[in-house]
């Protein structure tokens, strides 16, 4: 009987080794190649397989950060890049007008990962023509005006939507004053280069090539929000970004606005030592990232589980890193 208990025992431990040793296969949802989220799903990707045991799949299942929650909410990926306010959205309340849905799974479990920013710009042609400088101005006055931004459902189209909606304005049902066209990115540019509009709104990082040529070739008018403003947008899950002088051609000062950065999310399904395995592993390999592109460089593992950073809560196996570091987090 004690022979035939060992050999129980022996065997369980045998399968307790080979079940502990066993692989774990990760999927990151992703956009198509040649996009940002791409880049940073291979950064993220190049992080985890340095765990050993972990194989990781790269899969273009995703139209967006705005709507990537969705994925991990249904189940199509372990792991995708989203941003903090969509994340926090997702989590919450989700945003009807983007066909965002309630994701109440989602987690986070480290963000920061760009310096993106809201961006707000008038033609100097209708700072000219009407002394209007600023938004608050602009919708006290009731000032006619024709806002051209992106489609509905893109970031840059929630950007405007959120601003405007400070001051009470449904862009999707906008007063008799405001005309709004969402169309292409390119179009965008053009329309503004030919005064055929006057305001533009986008959320965007510095060096944005549609951006960058429309300020070379036409004058604009960087848009300064009030701090009224701005606290109003931080509630709503963006943080503070200060858009340095010369980021844009023909801007002289420093522009303060908000944004919401790029954040790694994952189901709360997750098994804990699975993500605190990853979280350790996109922490202590910072240089993977910076390495595969530059704006990663602005990821800073030391505040990368705050919540202005994260936007949903944080999942346990990250907290508990975090903790360990002796790290902020939520």
């Amino acid at each position: 009987m004690k022979k035939i208990l060992s050999l129980v025992l022996v065997s369980a431990m045998l399968l307790f080794s080979v079940a502990a040793m066993a692989d774990v296969e990760l999927l990151i949802g992703t956009q198509e190649t040649g996009t940002a989220g791409y880049t940073y799903a291979t950064a993220i990707m190049q992080c985890i397989q340095t765990i050993p045991g972990y194989s990781v799949s790269l899969v273009s299942n995703s139209s967006g950060n705005v709507t990537s929650p969705v994925l991990i909410q249904e189940g199509e990926c372990d792991i995708t890049v989203s941003n903090s306010a969509p994340a926090l959205w997702a989590s919450t309340t989700g945003v009807e007008s983007a066909s965002l849905p309630v994701c109440p799974d989602v987690r986070c479990i480290a963000g920061g990962l760009g310096k993106d920013f809201i961006n707000v710009m008038f033609t100097q042609s209708f700072v000219d023509k009407t002394g209007i400088k600023t938004i608050e101005e602009l919708v006290e006055k009731q000032q006619p005006v024709r806002m051209i931004i992106k489609k509905n459902g893109s970031f840059g189209e929630l950007a405007a939507e959120r601003v405007f909606g400070v001051f009470g304005i449904d862009i999707n049902n906008p007063p008799a004053w405001l005309t709004v066209e969402k169309t292409s990115g390119g179009a965008i540019k053009d329309g503004l280069s030919d005064d055929l509009y006057d305001l533009t709104i986008d959320h965007i990082g510095s060096g944005q090539a549609n951006t960058t040529e429309l300020c070379l070739n036409h004058a604009m008018y960087d848009v300064q929000l009030s701090d009224a403003t701005l606290e109003a947008l931080c509630a709503q899950g963006y943080d503070y970004v200060t858009v340095p002088a010369g980021t844009w051609n023909g801007q002289d000062v420093d522009i303060k606005t908000v944004g919401s950065q790029q954040c790694i999310i994952v189901s709360a399904d997750m098994d804990e030592e699975v993500a605190y395995n990853i979280t350790k592993a996109l922490c202590e390999n910072r240089e993977i990232l910076v390495n595969t592109s530059a704006v990663l460089a602005n990821f800073n593992p030391e505040v990368s589980g705050s919540k202005a950073l994260t936007g949903c809560e944080l999942h346990p196996g990250a907290a508990r890193y975090y903790q360990e570091m002796g790290y902020a987090f939520n």
